[in-house]
């Protein structure tokens, strides 16, 4: 196995195109590694992009955040700004494996690793984050929620690779919360993970709603019945049964050894509920609301 440090995204994309065998990509290692020493993965080549600049800066200006493939839940957790504006995307990336790895796992990381329950994806998603994608054929944006196309899957080319991620400003009246039940207290995997962003108007009216699902299907989802059920709404009692509904109703899961497919589907809506109620305290400035 090769080992590259590119200090540049175009050699770095050059070095994945032109690799006749298997490249991986290494932004925290926190799975890649693992996957190597069991044997999981054999890759020809590691590419290490950690010396790219633009993987591990956090920018803002007036149209939101970019924040680099490479940036670590811990860097995320003490951006006071991005903190602010999206607390429930910093506490899901803050949310995988142990503090120590924290220190090292990148959102790039998590979701180009292809699980169905990594945990920063939903919150991702809910945020309506794009991904700034580079490769051979130049540079172009693409949706979170169209990236991972299936188990260990992505939409992206032979040569391309995510550099960062574009996160919009926060609304005025806006909040999010990312929520997900464990069968231990801490560092498991995702029986089911939720995300929600949503927007208020000055009546207190939900003018734009976004709620994402991960481990209930092949790859996380964007619910759009379930934010359309809260659009136009106060965010009351009905409207939240609603979109809970609209969200166990979009589960497609597996049995497994962590939850059964009625399970799953069940605690889908009971998340939903929840994590609305979270993002709507949030919006109406309940700061120190927290799950």
């Amino acid at each position: 196995m090769r080992y590259e440090a590119p200090e540049t995204i175009e050699k770095a994309c050059q070095l994945l195109a032109a690799e006749a065998g298997h490249a991986r990509v290494l932004a925290g290692g926190t799975d890649l590694l693992v996957q190597i020493k069991t044997d999981v993965l054999d890759p020809s080549v590691v590419i290490d992009i950690k010396k790219i600049a633009a993987t591990r800066t956090i920018t803002s200006d007036a149209a939101g955040f970019k924040i680099g493939a490479a940036v670590t839940g811990a860097e995320l957790k003490e951006h006071d700004a991005l903190k602010a504006a999206w607390p429930g995307l910093v506490e899901a990336a803050n949310l995988i494996g142990s503090t120590q790895v924290q220190g090292r796992a990148t959102l790039g990381g998590n979701l180009c690793n292809g699980s169905p329950a990594a945990d920063s994806v939903p919150a991702l998603i809910a945020a309506g984050a794009k991904a700034q994608i580079v490769g051979p054929e130049g540079r172009r944006e693409l949706a979170v929620e169209d990236v991972m196309i299936g188990v260990r899957k992505l939409a992206l080319t032979k040569g391309e690779i995510i550099v960062s991620f574009t996160v919009p400003a926060r609304p005025k009246h806006g909040g999010d919360a990312y929520l997900r039940f464990i069968p231990r207290t801490e560092m498991d995997i995702a029986v089911v993970g939720c995300g929600v962003a949503l927007e208020l108007d000055a009546s207190g009216t939900c003018t734009a709603a976004r709620l994402s699902l991960g481990a209930v299907a092949e790859r996380p989802l964007l619910v759009a019945e379930a934010g359309r059920a809260l659009v136009g709404t106060k965010v009351d009692a009905a409207a939240i049964e609603a979109a809970a509904a609209a969200a166990s109703a979009a589960c497609r899961p597996i049995d497994d050894k962590r939850g059964t497919k009625v399970f799953r589907i069940q605690v889908a809506g009971v998340l939903a509920r929840r994590t609305i109620q979270l993002a709507l305290d949030r919006a109406n400035g309940k700061t120190g609301a927290t799950h």
